[in-house]
């Protein structure tokens, strides 16, 4: 069967690769149906990520169907359909009997430190699993990325009183602003790129933005917004280590910083600052399988419409050549969706 496999940073191909042998025990083979595309996997494709390894076959952004089970899998069935938490965590370390599953001392992350989903088979251990029997393949396909925003709110803990800026309005930014509205807390977007922010306004009814012109504007505008307060969360989802670094401007007496973006680089800060206003920075990776849980409910009761998202779409052999125009502005990608059956 066909895959593509990144060979090394900006390097796609099309490989041959076996189908995969029946399910052991607690493994299920599943049919991949939609792979969605993130910054994870363009910044693996620049040589950014720094947990990537090559060759790897990407995909983490899964949905997709069960076609087999192994012995003792009970909790799906041949014919699911299911959204993939693909954290492989190893259930013994410290991390994940404590419950902190998401970041697992032997952590693998499918399509980043082991082979993803950019294949129509492959095996998956089937608690990894989470079952809809209403929300589509292209739905099931985002459960993961709205997973990693979830996460980071559920880190700051905002309440409905506070105020939430929210840097950076790629995908995972937008997911983050799906929980920040759910809390009720007044919500702000920043973003350097205007079509991104009226996606915001326009589709997802969040009123206050800011375009990022880059002139050091941007906290006056925030503060003129806010009658002089400054954030009670302040969560900078773009993996860009200057913005991460000035994000402490934005950060209130007693305020809370998270940092679910990634970067290879250094952040310096300035500690007088953060000290003087007693912040918590924070650090936010991957969700936890009650997330799955969550989110899969809240789209099957319609309190996130994920359809606006899916903006771009192509089948699997025309990805490798179609990638390189997602990572332009202009190309107005907001989520990219490959169709592989």
């Amino acid at each position: 069967m066909r895959a593509i496999q990144l060979e090394k940073p900006e390097a796609f191909r099309l490989i041959d690769i076996p189908e995969p042998p029946a399910p052991g025990p607690g493994e299920a083979v599943v049919r991949v149906h939609r792979v969605g595309i993130c910054g994870t996997d363009f910044s693996g494709y620049l040589g950014k990520m720094p947990f990537f390894s090559y060759p790897r076959i990407p995909g983490h952004e899964l949905g997709v169907s069960v076609v087999s089970v192994g012995e003792g899998v009970t909790n799906v069935k041949p014919g699911d359909h299911c959204a993939v938490e693909p954290y492989i965590n190893c259930q013994k370390c410290y991390s994940c009997v404590r419950g902190h599953t998401n970041c697992c001392e032997n952590h693998q992350t499918l399509g980043v430190h082991c082979d993803g989903g950019l294949r129509p088979l492959f095996t998956v251990p089937a608690r990894k699993l989470h079952i809809s029997t209403k929300l589509t393949f292209d739905q099931l396909a985002l459960v993961e990325t709205l997973g990693i925003g979830c996460h980071a709110v559920n880190r700051a803990n905002p309440k409905a009183d506070e105020t939430i800026l929210v840097i950076g309005a790629g995908p995972i930014g937008l997911s983050v602003v799906e929980f920040a509205k759910l809390t009720g807390a007044r919500t702000i977007v920043v973003d350097i790129n205007e079509h991104r922010l009226n996606f915001v306004k326009e589709t997802m009814g969040v009123a206050e933005t800011i375009f990022a012109r880059g002139d050091g504007s941007e906290l006056k505008q925030f503060t003129d917004m806010t009658d002089g307060k400054l954030g009670n969360v302040v969560v900078d989802a773009t993996g860009n280590a200057g913005s991460m670094a000035n994000a402490l401007n934005y950060v209130g007496f007693a305020g809370r910083l998270v940092f679910v973006g990634i970067t290879t680089q250094e952040i310096k800060v300035g500690h007088p600052l953060m000290h003087r206003r007693e912040m918590t920075l924070l650090a936010s990776r991957n969700s936890l399988s009650a997330d799955f849980t969550r989110i899969i409910r809240l789209i099957e009761e319609g309190r996130i419409d994920t359809q606006p998202w899916i903006t771009h779409q192509t089948p699997l052999e025309g990805m490798i050549a179609e990638f390189p125009r997602w990572l332009k502005p202009e190309s107005g990608v907001v989520k990219a969706i490959v169709e592989i059956a």
